[in-house]
């Protein structure tokens, strides 16, 4: 049915819309660093409340405009509901087609998946049906050591590794361009050179990486992962992998004063919808996710979104929640925030007081790019090989937004 009171909302997005289902609060790890806190075996979407869902999408294009969607299905582990997402997909595929719908054809379905259930049958059959639409990243975090330290099995708290790692091969050879997304938290900052590396012999040639927004760094903290920055870029550098290879820790973009008065985070741009129907401004903001908030609900599948609890989301950008000194900062340029974790970590209920808890982290990160950047453009003058930089050196496209 269409939502009256969505008409203030038309706008041409140029993005695409991402739409995440919370289809499961289960997983089978226990990562010590995720930030789905309260996760559970009760929680889980049915089809009716997915199909309402969709209805209500597809029934309210003033607000759903963009020009193409991603489909995003998180958990928990999504695959641990992969008949319930084979029926959800399939009933996406027919209603965009029976409407003539703008999004048929141009649309993706998102997964972040642990990993350990890519080989099940059922998943294959669902990778074989919708590939040309999927995009599928599994998390490895690295050597066996970084990976064990933290994705670990809730049950006997065995690391994950080698059960993850034997679905490797079979990934890349269905999605070759895929990525996979290194987690950095305090413990696992010793690993991060070798681990970068280890992925890159697996076969994985785009590595996305970023500290964990929550405040658990100790002192000392960002001299180790300068340390560890600038080893593995000697090892890039010196062995040329940077051609084939890329890793987003190095970003040529970053380390300057950021004059960009935009939000880091989309929340409020994208859509959760939980086990119960509950629309929320990303998955950041659902009751499993926060350590000491009530959920930021915008609405559900009976009585539509409400603009009322939108709007101050769209209103956020780098002015409206930054200190002065984040504002005056002269490497602030990249310096990332989770819109969740700002307002869990605030003293008030507010979304507009940003978290600066890997403030040092990304000074030291900008460090080491410094130290990348010079040596990188040094040793390919001294060779003589123009533009031997792989063009995936900035690329930033990782492969699900709630990836952890």
């Amino acid at each position: 049915m269409k939502d009256p009171k969505l008409s203030w909302w038309n706008y041409k997005a140029t993005t695409p819309k991402t739409i995440t289902f919370i289809v499961t609060k289960d997983c089978q790890l226990a990562c010590k660093y995720c930030y789905l806190v309260a996760k559970n075996t009760n929680g889980r979407m049915s089809l009716e409340t997915a199909k309402k869902t969709v209805d209500y999408i597809l029934d309210n294009p003033n607000f759903f405009n963009e020009k193409s969607v991603s489909f995003d299905f998180i958990g928990g582990e999504p695959f641990l509901e992969i008949d319930l997402i084979d029926a959800i997909c399939d009933y996406i595929k027919i209603e965009l087609y029976k409407r003539n719908h703008p999004w048929f054809n141009k649309y993706t379905f998102s997964f972040s998946t642990n990993g350990i259930n890519y080989n099940n049958e059922k998943v294959q059959n669902f990778i074989k049906k919708n590939i040309k639409h999927l995009i599928i990243g599994i998390t490895i975090d690295g050597t066996k050591n970084k990976h064990d330290l933290n994705r670990i099995y809730k049950n006997s708290g065995k690391g994950s590794y080698d059960d993850v790692v034997a679905n490797i091969p079979l990934w890349l050879k269905q999605f070759p361009q895929a990525n996979t997304k290194v987690t950095l938290s305090s413990e696992d900052l010793p690993y991060v050179c070798e681990s970068v590396l280890h992925l890159f012999q697996l076969g994985i040639h785009y590595v996305f990486m970023n500290c964990v927004f929550e405040d658990v760094w100790k002192d000392g903290d960002d001299v180790v992962l300068e340390e560890q920055l600038i080893k593995l870029a000697d090892a890039i550098i010196d062995n040329e992998l940077y051609v084939n290879n890329s890793c987003s820790i190095f970003d040529e973009k970053i380390g300057k004063h950021n004059i960009d008065n935009k939000n880091w985070c989309g929340s409020g741009k994208m859509m959760a919808i939980d086990c119960d129907g509950n629309f929320y401004p990303c998955n950041r903001f659902v009751d499993f996710s926060l350590r000491d908030k009530k959920p930021r609900i915008i609405g559900n599948i009976n009585t539509g979104i409400d603009p009322n609890k939108v709007k101050p989301f769209l209103l956020l950008d780098l002015k409206t929640q930054s200190s002065e000194k984040c504002l005056n900062c002269e490497v602030s340029k990249g310096c990332a925030w989770c819109q969740g974790e700002n307002y869990d970590s605030a003293e008030t209920d507010t979304v507009y007081k940003r978290s600066t808890a890997i403030c040092l982290m990304h000074k030291a990160r900008v460090r080491a790019n410094n130290y990348y950047w010079n040596k990188l453009y040094m040793h390919i003058q001294k060779s003589g090989k123009k533009n031997s930089i792989s063009d995936n050196n900035n690329d930033t496209t990782v492969f699900s937004q709630n990836a952890c």
